[in-house]
């Protein structure tokens, strides 16, 4: 979703100084009457005639914490998903398994449990005779 574009936003608020009413400007230029209140009332508390930003970056809440992670990895490497999210709650750091897995992938440090099931084909049934 976009914000209404800045030429629209002036035009409405330049009504609204003139003394329109809310709902006739809201009318004339299409936009919910909800909106027009909106942004007037924006505009006579904080002075602000343009829109906010939007989105933006989230920084992880595992960014500190990387050499750590490794440090655990190397300790026990069959630490789990639902372990580690256990030993950083207790650092105070409230994570979910899907979210910690994505992280690790970003980090590089997706692991098998299990060398043996890294093959493609089982053994012993490739060179069986009919």
């Amino acid at each position: 979703m976009q914000s209404y574009s800045e030429d629209l936003r002036e035009r409405v608020l330049r009504a609204l100084e003139r003394g329109e009413r809310p709902t006739d400007v809201a009318k004339r230029f299409e936009v919910s009457r909800k909106w027009v209140h909106h942004i007037y009332k924006r505009f006579r508390q904080e002075g602000l005639r343009s829109s906010l930003p939007m989105g933006g970056h989230r920084r992880s809440r595992l960014s500190g914490w990387e050499e750590t992670i490794r440090g655990w990895l190397k300790e026990q490497a069959d630490l789990t998903l639902a372990q580690m999210c256990g030993r950083l709650s207790e650092h105070g750091v409230c994570i979910k398994v899907p979210a910690l897995w994505h992280q690790l992938n970003k980090w590089g440090l997706t692991l098998k449990k299990n060398t043996a099931r890294q093959r493609a084909v089982a053994r012993g049934r490739a060179g069986s005779a009919a």
